[in-house]
């Protein structure tokens, strides 16, 4: 156990997180980054459809409602679920350094059950960075964004390069994207990973 909190503790020498000065501005809606995206691409019907808007600093916040698709037991959701959720709303943290990075490691902690149609409040922050390594943190609220605390998240992200997408990803959707005609959306499609 000792391992994986080390894991996600930051090293000696990491430094605190700065943001971006083209990050979007607090309050500001970020959007889906990719269509199909389970987390929060419009294009997937039982997908998240997190919504997430720029914090201040480092940090943002967002919002997901469980609907019946992400039951893990009766009425309840799916713990997988919610760790995507929570993956998604931390992933987006790249908008505020302006880094493409996927995910590393993420421990998750359930503490409250959380129905079907609840609207979950999630708020996440970069807490340091190391060389390509991104340190962050995440909460699930019920309720309101001061509600009970249902769930909580610590990860690394680790920083790449749009190649990783272009050389690991499957061919026909990376087709797809790099011929839209529309050269914003194939920008964001890859800019940003949970």
């Amino acid at each position: 156990m000792s391992g994986r909190t080390t894991a996600l503790t930051p090293p000696e020498g990491a430094v605190p997180p700065v943001r971006h000065p083209d990050a979007p501005a607090p309050g500001e809606t970020i959007g889906s980054h990719y269509e199909y995206c389970f987390g929060c691409g419009p294009g997937v019907p039982h997908g998240l459809h997190v919504e997430v808007r720029a914090g201040e600093g480092v940090g943002v916040s967002a919002e997901f409602r469980v609907k019946e698709a992400h039951q893990g037991a009766p009425g309840l959701a799916h713990g997988g679920v919610l760790a995507t959720a929570l993956d998604e709303t931390l992933g987006s943290l790249g908008w505020m350094l302006r880094v493409i990075a996927v995910t590393g490691r993420l421990e998750t902690d359930f503490l409250l059950p959380v129905p079907v149609d609840t609207v979950l409040h999630l708020q996440a922050e970069v807490k340091a960075v190391h060389g390509r390594k991104i340190y962050a943190a995440a909460t699930g609220r019920i309720g309101g964004p001061k509600g009970p605390l249902a769930l909580r998240a610590e990860a690394v992200f680790v920083e790449v390069k749009v190649d990783h997408f272009i050389e690991n990803g499957r061919p026909a959707e990376i087709q797809a994207t790099l011929a839209n005609p529309d050269q914003v959306k194939v920008a964001r499609a890859f800019e940003v990973n949970p």
